[in-house]
């Protein structure tokens, strides 16, 4: 095939044909234990993350010690507020996050890295993005999705020894998947990488890429025709930014994180040595994904960081302000959302914190436990920010140059509530967290039942799965009808003037009561269970739910066994759980009571037309441009935004 051959239209891809390139991207097997796996199945396995996993003294150490020294360069080196204005990190701040190593968190220390653990790069970037929320992202898209993290995972030991020491010190990642009209439907890629001779000759357009205009090294996922001697697929790669061809077209402009580099890159006719090939052929998406599990787990510290800060600012301005004789903070209706964001701080710092280190220790196999990480703190987060912003008032409302210019201090409020908004969306949507999650947690039955339902299989893939399937619900089912969580006795340990075993009691009994209503949802609904978003997404909210309390109370556990501030920790696990479990029933009542079918048949009028009335009465401020970007493969036409910080 010529390597200048270029694809004159997008794959026509059928919904099943995208489905099966999505499963074939999962990991199949379940090598290892996994906490959330198990809450999903009924068993409550708190043997898994108690008593709380802890980095050993050395590794601590070093993180602290780094945590130190970025501290000091945070505080006397970062000016947020400028950031948010000329919506532009100064080079000399990236050059001295270099300087100091910020680059190389997680890469070994034999690459020239700090080589700190997921938990103390998390407690950093939860620092960092504190002071600047877009260095947090720079740090992140650097080392949680681009060149680092995939070289260590699935990497050639020569492309670490070429890539990973610069990529420690010197130069900046970008991770590239996402395209004009490919968001989280990959099976619809469209960029390009022919084989000729030695090299991949790259063609096409990525959308979004997070650090692209300043990277100099990206990891590109692109299609590979099946041909003669090679497979195919989608495939990862890595590109140097200043190859001929690479132009990056755009730096775009969000409503938050306005100081992210974030652009539009044109491949055209780039060659890319066979040696910069991440793995094999068709194993590109198996790596983002593989990449992602731990990759995802930076959202949440960022969610934390925020989650603190309101907290901060909540407390500092509602005991200065009084209305009617007395600080809002003791008015009830204040109160109430400060008492949340407190608890809901404790509740994300020990999910992220316990996934962290369950990363670190590898004894678990934490893909679900991440997502539902990075699924839980970003609904959180925005809803604390949301919060502080209503306790605020109208200051809340106004922007930190604007207080400060009238006399008061410049609170940005409403900067974390726009910065925070991404969280749903970036590294996979709310929307799309809830399928992927349900996909994983209803794995075991597809594994022994999935040919009953699978309309294309034969009579006789059926019957050997309905024989299997006997085998399994037979030993199984019997188990979600009594538990530890119907004894009082059970967790005791958990009792420490605060009594926080009858959450975990509760978590037990509420974990077979989400496997029975799983089970029942799919003997009723089968094959049509996949189409049943609503559904799948509330069931992943009750387990979200449920392991952020298992966390909560391991973590307030682990306190109190340390002798820092257990008591008050114990509170705050007790009044979050008490906040959570009120979530939880009220999901479950949703689970069956919902408007979930009557939403289809609105939807189908308002495609068709039929409530185009109820738009009349307003004028539209949207130009007449075309709803995606032209992203036709070829020559640039613009001129090369790409900024190279040295």
């Amino acid at each position: 095939m010529s390597a200048s051959t270029t694809p004159s239209s997008r794959p026509a891809v059928t919904e099943r044909e995208a489905r099966e390139v999505a499963e074939a991207a999962r990991e199949q097997h379940w090598r290892k234990p996994s906490f959330a796996k198990e809450l999903f199945l009924g068993r409550f396995r708190l043997d898994l993350i108690h008593p709380h996993p802890l980095p050993d003294d050395e590794v601590a150490q070093r993180g602290e010690e780094f945590l130190a020294k970025l501290r000091d360069f945070v505080e006397t080196k970062v000016d947020g507020g400028l950031i948010e204005r000329e919506a532009r990190i100064p080079d000399e701040v990236i050059d001295g996050l270099k300087e100091l190593g910020a680059f190389g968190m997680k890469i070994d220390t034999k690459y020239g890295g700090l080589g700190l653990g997921q938990v103390y790069y998390n407690k950093a970037l939860s620092l960092a993005g504190s002071a600047s929320p877009a260095i947090g992202v720079l740090l992140s898209a650097h080392q949680s999705i681009g060149v680092p993290q995939p070289l260590k995972l699935f990497g050639t030991q020569e492309q670490r020894e070429r890539f990973l020491p610069r990529c420690a010190r010197t130069d900046i990642s970008a991770f590239l998947l996402t395209e004009p009209d490919v968001g989280s439907d990959p099976a619809r890629l469209a960029t390009t990488a022919i084989p000729d001779g030695d090299d991949y000759v790259l063609d096409g357009v990525k959308l979004w890429t997070t650090n692209g205009v300043v990277a100099d090294l990206l990891v590109v996922m692109a299609r590979v025709p099946k041909s003669e001697g090679h497979r195919g697929g989608i495939t990862a790669f890595v590109v140097e930014t200043n190859s001929p061809g690479v132009t990056v077209e755009n730096r775009n402009a969000f409503m938050g994180l306005r100081g992210i580099e974030n652009g539009v890159t044109r491949f055209h006719q780039v060659r890319v040595p066979a040696a910069n090939r991440v793995g094999e052929e068709g194993q590109g998406l198996k790596i983002a994904l593989t990449t992602l599990n731990t990759g995802r787990l930076s959202l949440p510290a960022s969610c934390v960081a925020a989650g603190k800060w309101c907290l901060k600012i909540a407390r500092e301005w509602s005991a200065a302000r009084e209305q009617w004789g007395k600080p809002v903070a003791h008015h009830e209706a204040v109160g109430s959302k400060i008492s949340f964001i407190a608890a809901t701080t404790f509740a994300l710092e020990a999910v992220t914190d316990l996934a962290s280190q369950m990363a670190d220790e590898d004894r678990n196999d934490i893909r679900i436990e991440g997502a539902l990480a990075k699924l839980y703190a970003s609904e959180m987060a925005w809803t604390m920010a949301d919060e502080l912003v209503q306790i605020r008032g109208g200051r809340g409302f106004e922007t930190a140059d604007s207080l400060r210019a009238r006399g008061e201090r410049g609170v940005p409020a409403e900067q974390l509530l726009r910065d925070l908004r991404i969280n749903r969306i970036f590294e996979g949507s709310t929307e799309i967290m809830h399928l992927l999650i349900a996909r994983e947690a209803v794995d075991a039955h597809l594994s022994v039942a999935g040919d009953l339902i699978d309309p294309e299989k034969s009579l006789g893939d059926k019957a050997r799965a309905g024989a299997n399937a006997g085998v399994f619900y037979a030993k199984w089912l019997p188990k979600l009808i009594a538990g530890p969580g119907q004894l009082p006795a059970s967790y005791g340990e958990f009792k420490h003037g605060v009594d926080l075993s009858g959450h975990l009691r509760y978590v037990e009994r509420t974990a077979r009561k989400l496997a029975r209503s799983t089970f029942y949802a799919m003997s009723r609904w089968q094959g049509r269970m996949e189409s049943k978003q609503g559904f799948l997404g509330r069931i992943v909210d009750i387990g979200a739910e449920l392991f952020a309390m298992s966390a909560s109370c391991v973590r307030a556990e682990l306190l109190r066994s340390q002798g820092d501030h257990g008591r008050e920790a114990y509170q705050l696990a007790d009044v979050f759980c008490r906040q959570s479990r009120i979530r939880v029933e009220e999901l479950f009542t949703r689970l069956w009571t919902n408007t979930d079918d009557l939403d289809r048949k609105v939807v189908k009028g308002v495609l068709s037309g039929t409530y185009e009335w109820l738009e009349q009465g307003i004028v539209d401020p949207s130009d007449d441009g075309p709803w995606i970007a032209d992203a036709t493969p070829g020559p640039s036409q613009k001129e090369n935004v790409h900024r190279p910080i040295r």
